[in-house]
């Protein structure tokens, strides 16, 4: 499983999948979708088309990766997640399947979507890629429109290791005659989704520039909200909204969609915040929103094992404190690991036996003025609400 043990488990072929699909007669054909891709944006936009639907009064799928707590968090219905009785049922039925063609834990969740979506009869499903595009198992579907949010440095073991090689996985999500919408992405990338987009025919969207009321947090988000609102525009002929009720959705994205580990607020004396960001880009965006507090941070980071530092580390304030900590997950670094490699850019930090220590010990000691910040992984992410659900935080 990718979310356990990471590259290992990743499978570049959609073979898996199409057998799967083929047994449950192809649940995929009855259902319409927008397709989303991106190193980072991916969760946030397919959150805030749900919200935008959910609030006109549609039926919305969204499937969505990983999960922080509950593996159910990836397969949505208006927000909610799917029963367990459905997974149960799910993974009773295709037992035999699974142990004959041996799919990936991914490629069961994928098709098990597919089937939760066509079952409930959504009127729209979002469906977010896994990882890359081309040969992610999403994408056997046939989108009404597609999105992809950015492109940025993350997972090049499997992507490749240039924006160029990275940009053509992402954009094979791109289908002949299909709308694409694209974020903010620098040149070279938007020439390479341009150029795929003129190849198939497929009318290509920018996102919506503005600055949009919302319950999001981060200027980031002004651009996810940019391509959800580009691309419910692109589908008006089909999916009509009103810009009452989509005001109204970008008010409450959280709550509709119930969303959760974007910037979100846990403390606010002193202040808490956590966030999934996790990659280079990631990081960028989240060093940008810290530098405007006027606060003195303190960082509690823990990665996994795979994790290239190198591109993270150059961008983290030197004058804040760091405490290191293992995510609570097979392939989390070691913090004693993390901290030797931190000390060869020259930043010093703690380590803790876990995330809960390093919390309280940090909460008892800094003023109540400053800022905590919580992240590195989505791991991470989902300890922080774990503890947060069994009242193990001081706040």
């Amino acid at each position: 499983m990718y979310q356990r043990v990471g590259s290992s488990a990743f499978k570049k072929d959609l073979t898996n999948i199409i057998k799967l699909c083929d047994y449950l007669n192809n649940p995929q054909d009855k259902l319409k979708f927008i397709h989303i891709a991106g190193t980072n944006g991916k969760g946030s936009t397919s959150h805030i088309l749900s919200a935008i639907y959910q609030s006109n009064g549609y039926k919305v799928g969204m499937y969505t990766s990983p999960h922080l707590v509950d593996f159910r968090e990836r397969i949505k219905l208006d927000g909610i997640p799917c029963s367990k009785d459905f997974v149960i049922d799910f993974t009773q039925r295709l037992k035999s399947i699974i142990e004959k063609i041996q799919p990936s834990f991914f490629e069961i969740t994928v098709a098990m979507a597919f089937e939760y979506f066509a079952k409930k009869n959504v009127d729209i499903a979002i469906i977010e890629t896994g990882l890359g595009g081309r040969l992610d198992s999403t994408n056997i579907i046939q989108p009404i429109a597609s999105i992809i949010t950015s492109i940025g440095f993350d997972h090049m073991d499997m992507l490749g290791n240039t924006i160029e090689q990275i940009t053509n996985e992402k954009a094979g999500i791109i289908k002949n005659n299909t709308p694409v919408i694209v974020g903010k992405v620098k040149e070279e990338a938007h020439n390479i989704i341009s150029n795929v987009s003129k190849e198939k025919n497929a009318p290509l969207h920018f996102y919506l520039k503005g600055n949009y009321r919302t319950d999001l947090i981060g200027e980031h988000q002004q651009w996810n909200i940019g391509m959800a609102l580009a691309c419910s525009k692109v589908l008006e002929y089909e999916f009509t909204t009103s810009k009452n009720k989509n005001q109204e959705a970008l008010e409450n994205v959280c709550k509709l969609s119930n969303f959760q580990g974007r910037w979100q607020i846990f403390c606010k004396a002193p202040l808490v915040i956590g966030d999934v960001g996790h990659n280079e880009e990631g990081f960028r965006l989240i060093t940008k929103e810290l530098a405007k507090y006027s606060k003195k941070f303190h960082f509690i980071l823990g990665f996994v094992e795979d994790k290239d530092l190198s591109k993270i580390i150059p961008i983290l304030p030197t004058n804040s404190t760091y405490s290191f900590v293992k995510p609570d997950v097979i392939r989390g670094m070691k913090p004693d690991k993390t901290k030797v490699i931190f000390e060869s850019y020259g930043i010093q930090g703690e380590t803790f036996l876990n995330l809960e220590i390093a919390i309280k010990n940090r909460f008892e000691q800094i003023p109540k003025n400053e800022l905590i910040f919580v992240g590195g992984s989505n791991f991470i992410i989902a300890d922080l609400l774990k503890l947060k659900d069994n009242k193990q935080l001081p706040f």
